[in-house]
């Protein structure tokens, strides 16, 4: 009986790993074990590289509010404080695509901050 090779199937498999290495340089793109090394290093460093967006975008995030804030005589912490203190729940990506866009409500929120600060510390001597 003859050997059975599965031909169409291994083709399929190669092409798909080919597919997935197109515009990779040279050999990694045009060999199919060079690019499956590469195309398997290339889904390692993606697959860090998502965690590593997230942890990126938080300190854009933190780096905008900072700056916006201290222009309003206040530092980060003391801010994300008065926040708390005045009961505002906006997450760090909100607070800073509106200290970028919109400088003025964001003044208004550093005010609301800065009462709930002020809130805080006369509850704090009158207990």
């Amino acid at each position: 009986m003859p050997r059975a090779t599965n031909a169409p199937a291994s083709r399929k498999r190669r092409s798909r790993m080919l597919k997935k290495a197109k515009g990779f340089r040279g050999a990694r793109s045009k060999l199919y074990r060079t690019a499956k090394d590469a195309v398997y290093k290339a889904q390692t460093w993606a697959y860090r590289d998502r965690k590593n967006r997230k942890r990126n975008f938080r300190r854009l995030w933190i780096q905008r509010i900072s700056a916006a804030v201290r222009e309003l005589g206040m530092t980060y912490s003391r801010f994300t404080e008065g926040l708390t203190a005045a009961g505002i729940e906006l997450d760090r990506k909100v607070l800073a695509d509106i200290a970028v866009h919109d400088p003025e409500a964001f003044g208004a929120i550093v005010e609301q901050a800065k009462a709930g600060l002020d809130a805080k510390t006369t509850s704090a001597k009158s207990a």
